[in-house]
C-alpha cells in the first residue's frame, strides 16, 4: 500500500513562492502523479499532473506559467514549485498517485492513493 505525505504548506503573502513537497513510501517512478487542491466550499480540482509513462506535464489554466510539478525518483518524492501565489490559489493541496504503469488525466478517479493534504493560505 502506497503512501504518501504532502508538507511545505504555510501562509504567505500574494506574489510570494512555496514549494510543496509529496514523500512516497514506494518508487513512484513509474506512477502517474498529480497535485489536487481543494479550497472550502469547492469541489477538489486537478492542479498539475506528472504522466511518468508518456512523458508529460499537464497543469489546470489558472496555475499554468507559475506552478511547476517535477518529481525526483531517486527520493521518492513529488514537489510543486508555486510562484506568483494568488489569494484564489489558498486551499488544502493533496498528491495522488495512481497504480504502477497506469495513465492519469485531470480528474481524481485514476488515483487510488492520496495524501493527508497540506494548507497554503494566500493573504493579498
Amino acid at each position: 500500500q502506497l503512501q504518501l505525505v504532502e508538507s511545505g504548506g504555510a501562509s504567505v503573502q500574494a506574489g510570494g513562492s512555496l514549494r510543496l513537497s509529496c514523500a512516497a513510501s514506494a518508487a513512484i517512478s513509474n506512477r502517474c502523479m498529480a497535485w489536487f487542491r481543494q479550497a472550502p466550499g469547492k469541489e477538489r480540482e486537478g492542479v498539475a499532473i506528472l504522466n511518468s509513462i508518456i512523458g508529460i506535464t499537464d497543469y489546470t489554466d489558472s496555475v499554468k506559467g507559475r506552478f511547476t510539478i517535477s518529481k525526483d525518483n531517486a527520493m521518492y518524492t513529488l514537489y510543486l514549485q508555486m510562484n506568483n501565489l494568488k489569494p484564489e490559489d489558498s486551499a488544502i493541496y493533496y498528491c495522488a498517485a495512481t497504480v504502477p504503469n497506469y495513465t492519469c488525466n485531470m480528474g481524481s478517479s485514476p488515483y487510488p492513493y492520496w495524501g493527508q493534504g497540506t494548507q497554503v493560505t494566500v493573504s493579498s
